[in-house]
């Protein structure tokens, strides 16, 4: 159990390092198309990527138990997953169009307060003091990584993006929830199928989509739907196989440490004393997030 999590903490940790490369991404499909429209067929993209492969894994997953009954699962965790799924990305994007990037990666990063809170107020299930002061670092370090010195005044785009915050919440909750029961690639699968579908039918109702823009935004597309959608979102599913949901969202909040540090690397922006602290910040709270289970089996076996 102590090596699945660890795997599942690694997992996880490798779709913060491929988000937080996409959100640049996500900004920039944005200056040629509609936001709708761009999560519709990004996600539709990550569904056609897992198509062949989740056809393998379901196979074997209806190996065990009731073919019938685990079909019944899987089709009701992909509904409400993508959901949740399509709720939360429609925010995010329409926010973006008036948010800058820095402020938008804070308000979105804030689930990792609201995961707790709900999982405490939801079922009764408190994550340990020290994943609790692992949260508040991250905040902390949140707020040192996005915001700049002056601060930020809240806007329509903000509180979007406040709504953003709350159905990832839910996103990650009900994935804790359906993941360890079904095959992790197809519930990925069938969130990206319900997230597309629903976007692009508010999309055709609401926004104009040229071939043009479609063009003009191929490489934000392909790489959010391939990395982003296809790699990103499957790897939080199987990792939040074995991972409780506050620590993999303090693991998945690191998405902001790495879209700071590949702006570094690729783009050459220098990274500020503010920046630097932040970054530590954050791996100091994921760090004690993932003590907290140790720490806890030594008090108790005492």
């Amino acid at each position: 159990m102590k090596n699945r999590s660890i795997q599942g903490s690694l997992l996880l940790l490798l779709g913060a390092v491929v988000w937080g490369a996409a959100f640049v991404a996500q900004r920039a499909g944005m200056d040629h198309m509609p936001p709708f429209a761009f999560s519709g067929i990004r996600m539709l993209l990550g569904f056609a990527v897992l198509y062949p492969f989740s056809r393998i894994t379901r196979r074997k997953t209806l190996s065990v138990g009731n073919p019938a009954a685990i079909r019944a699962l899987q089709w009701k965790s992909g509904l409400l997953c993508g959901f949740f799924l399509f709720l939360a990305t429609s925010l995010q994007q329409v926010g973006l169009v008036s948010t800058g990037a820095g402020k938008a990666g804070f308000i979105t990063a804030l689930y990792v307060v609201l995961v707790p809170v709900a999982g405490l107020l939801l079922f009764r299930a408190s994550p340990g003091r020290l994943v609790w002061i692992g949260v508040a670092l991250a905040v902390s370090a949140l707020w040192l990584l996005c915001v700049p010195p002056e601060g930020f005044a809240i806007e329509t785009g903000d509180l979007l993006l406040v709504g953003c915050a709350v159905c990832f919440t839910a996103q990650i909750l009900c994935v804790d929830r359906f993941a360890p029961r079904v095959d992790g690639v197809t519930l990925a699968r069938d969130e990206f199928l319900v997230t597309g579908i629903l976007s692009m039918i508010v999309s055709l109702c609401t926004e104009t989509i040229t071939l043009e823009g479609i063009g003009e935004a191929l490489i934000p597309i392909l790489y959010t739907g391939i990395f982003s959608c296809g790699v990103g979102y499957t790897l939080q599913v199987l990792g939040q196989q074995h991972v409780n949901p506050t620590v993999a969202s303090l693991i998945m909040c690191l998405e902001s440490v790495f879209a700071v540090l590949t702006g570094a690397l690729i783009l050459g922006e220098v990274m500020s004393g503010r920046e630097l602290a932040g970054c530590a910040l954050m791996f100091t709270a994921v760090i004690l997030a993932q003590l907290s289970p140790f720490l806890s089996r030594k008090r108790n076996a005492r």
